[in-house]
């Protein structure tokens, strides 16, 4: 993790706690070691020895996705970006789509022409 990304970021984790035992890991590193294993799927106990221990960083990993800190470091990230291309820091539309499911046996059903299903959406 850059500098630059490391200064956007510090201020959205979690401050360490005024009592009990104080966090003797490194957060920046506990990223570091997240994104090393978002790339290349392996498994977390296979964390090369630069990294914390894969039980500090799994930790510290269940404890970031509760809080939906991937989502708001990504949506936090993505803002400037977007006002760097002179457009709305926040999208203001989005396309959904719907998928067309087999269910032949249902009381109600359908016939999809495009996917050529019978079933529902």
């Amino acid at each position: 993790m850059t500098d630059e990304e490391w200064v956007l970021v510090a201020p959205m984790l979690p401050q360490s706690a005024s009592t009990g035992i104080p966090a003797s890991v490194d957060l920046r590193e506990v990223l570091n070691a997240i994104r090393y294993l978002a790339p290349w799927g392996c498994g977390r106990r296979m964390l090369p020895n630069d990294f914390p221990p894969w039980q500090t960083v799994y930790r510290w990993f269940r404890r970031f996705m509760r809080r939906f800190m991937f989502h708001t470091i990504h949506d936090m990230s993505l803002m400037p970006d977007r006002e760097s291309q002179g457009r709305e820091s926040s999208p203001t539309g989005g396309i959904l789509d719907s998928q067309s499911v087999k269910a032949p046996d249902a009381k109600t059903s359908g016939y999809d022409a495009g996917k050529k299903v019978v079933g529902r959406k």
